[in-house]
């Protein structure tokens, strides 16, 4: 059974806005690998409750997959005895995806066993995925050659539009199409609010909430094209067999 393990924020504010997980943007997902055969782990950076964003569950953002993940009994009992980071295993994990929400603008950044555990993920061959706020965790994060993980690669995350829109521009540590610019990479939007995915190899990324399905499907599809790949490699060859 493949694996995917999604990572949330354990913050509650940023600065005096209060915040936490964008629950869409693990809610969505859950379902998305849970439907496609996935064993599904939830993990935050301190691990125990998450605290969800008040904006996320209101009208227009809480979606039919946050209405069922809130009356599901096992996923609530997951989002409330979360993983901690520090000590995650991720052998055997075919997908790790950092979910969003503007709580990870505090405790993503900076993180040195976040940062360990997604070059990890990267240099491994399986997937690093995140969504929309998701995405601040790569900022400090490198390819096994020291150069910015991004760098060269089609990425994608929260817009300045975006985050001027709802008003929080000065309270982020950085806007991320202007950093993954200035780390070289090929930061790709569509229109504010709408899906949009990039798939750059091993690293997919998605930008707002609106892309947490697609994120999460081309995840899967990415997977099952690696484990398809290993699964050939390590089939022996085919001994002939000759008959006189």
């Amino acid at each position: 059974m493949p694996k995917a393990v999604l990572v949330s924020t354990s913050a509650t504010a940023l600065g005096s806005h209060p915040t936490g997980l964008w629950i869409e943007e693990l809610a969505a997902p859950y379902y998305k690998f849970k439907d496609a055969g996935y064993e599904v782990s939830i993990a935050s950076i301190k691990g125990g409750p998450i605290a969800i964003d008040a904006g996320s569950m209101g009208d227009g953002f809480f979606t039919d997959d946050c209405k069922k993940f809130m009356h599901d009994g096992a996923a609530v009992g997951a989002l409330s005895h979360s993983l901690p980071i520090d000590g995650l295993s991720l052998d055997g994990v075919n997908v790790l995806f950092l979910c969003g929400g503007h709580g990870t603008a505090v405790d993503f950044v900076d993180n040195a066993v976040l940062k360990g555990l997604i070059e990890k993920q990267y240099s491994s061959g399986n997937i690093m995925a995140t969504v929309c706020h998701g995405p601040v965790a790569l900022a400090q994060c490198n390819k096994p050659d020291g150069t910015p993980l991004v760098q060269g690669l089609a990425v994608t995350g929260f817009s300045n539009s975006e985050e001027d829109a709802v008003g929080l521009s000065s309270a982020v540590p950085f806007m991320l199409e202007t950093k993954f610019k200035e780390q070289g990479g090929n930061y790709e939007k569509g229109d504010d609010w709408n899906s949009k995915v990039c798939v750059a190899g091993k690293l997919i990324t998605g930008q707002n909430p609106q892309s947490s399905v697609a994120t999460a499907a081309a995840c899967i599809a990415a997977a099952a094209a690696c484990i398809a790949a290993v699964a050939e490699v390590s089939v022996p060859p085919r001994q002939s067999v000759w008959c006189c």
